[in-house]
């Protein structure tokens, strides 16, 4: 498909620069295939989901991924995006003309990297020295790393550390968050509990390649980026079991859509997984594993408006997005969020 099908104008004003307060005071604009859209607030979600629902998130925690060093007098930037192993990232760099194979990095408190190798969109794998935990030098020389949409209009601070991960990060290793669930409160998951909604958790390490344009002009030609996830078997046995009884799988996030879509076999059942996936969903696609999706609002052209798209229809997507800007809708990772029950 054509990727200009995708675009659409976003003024700038409703890109948010910091989230609501308390996060489940953010509103929702709620579609299904067949109603008119709903605008609430994130707070009112459990009198969308009915006993037995199942809720699945994304626990991965968001590392202090975004490094600025030197190589000699240059410059380097740089973004974790991958691991690779204990002590190798691949990672997305800034001024990467200045920097070749076999260079030596210097980050701030005494952090240093070898650009081992460069890949074919540029990239390079980052060799981390020295015998400590690549974490534990991160927490060092390391800050948060914001998307360029906000970044690119403040510095981050210590504010971030906090705003910028869900309640239920517990896996580090994100070098972005997975940010339909940066909506949830304590207060939240009680009226949740109470309703007797089910909450299940995976883990998938989000890249920085989420951020990346779409650059062909056609889907069947952008090279989706691959991202390393788990779902144990202990978990897709229960998910499995939801459905079976006729409850509802909904996915808080694209992340965790994409994960659950990626394990499910031809027969729509959930296997567990452990590696890497560059499942890419645009229209057309059969999805196999989710009954619904809780998640913001995405960048035009991007994969994940691409994948809102092929869940409850292009046209359908387009007059939501249309809606919400004119509504006031906060757009992004800050922003406000929506609920999809195709």
């Amino acid at each position: 498909m054509r990727v200009d099908l995708f675009d659409f104008e976003l003024p700038q004003e409703r890109i948010a620069l910091r989230p609501v307060s308390p996060r489940d005071a953010a509103k929702m604009l709620v579609a299904d295939k067949d109603s008119d859209l709903l605008d609430v607030h994130v707070r009112d979600l459990p009198s969308f989901l009915n006993r037995g629902d199942v809720l699945v998130f994304n626990d991965t925690r968001v590392i202090p991924a975004q490094l600025e060093g030197v190589r000699g007098e240059a410059k380097i930037g740089a973004t974790l995006h991958k691991r690779i192993d204990l002590r190798r990232w691949q990672a997305f760099i800034r001024n990467a003309k200045r920097l070749k194979e076999g260079d030596r990095i210097a980050f701030p408190s005494e952090v240093f990297a070898i650009a081992e190798r460069r890949h074919n969109d540029g990239s390079f794998t980052l060799a981390f020295e020295g015998d400590e935990p690549v974490e534990t030098l991160l927490e060092r020389a390391g800050r948060m790393p914001l998307p360029p949409y906000i970044a690119g209009k403040r510095p981050t601070d210590e504010r971030d550390k906090s705003d910028y991960q869900t309640i239920f990060a517990k896996e580090d290793g994100a070098v972005a968050a997975p940010t339909a669930a940066l909506h949830f409160t304590d207060a939240l998951l009680r009226a949740l509990d109470d309703r007797g909604v089910v909450r299940e958790t995976l883990t998938l390490h989000v890249g920085a390649g989420t951020f990346l344009p779409v650059k062909a002009d056609d889907t069947d030609d952008h090279a989706m980026h691959a991202e390393w996830g788990r779902i144990d078997a202990d978990t897709a046995a229960r998910l499995n079991a939801a459905r079976v009884a006729g409850n509802r799988v909904i996915a808080v996030g694209t992340t965790s859509l994409r994960l659950l879509e990626s394990a499910a076999d031809e027969h729509d059942v959930i296997q567990p997984f452990a590696g890497d996936t560059s499942i890419f969903i645009t229209p057309g696609y059969r999805f196999k594993a989710i009954d619904g999706l809780m998640t913001n609002f995405h960048l035009p052209k991007s994969t994940l408006f691409m994948l809102v798209s092929a869940l409850m229809g292009r046209d359908r997507m387009q007059a939501f997005y249309a809606h919400a800007i004119e509504s006031n809708y906060r757009f992004y990772s800050y922003g406000d969020s929506s609920l999809l029950l195709p």
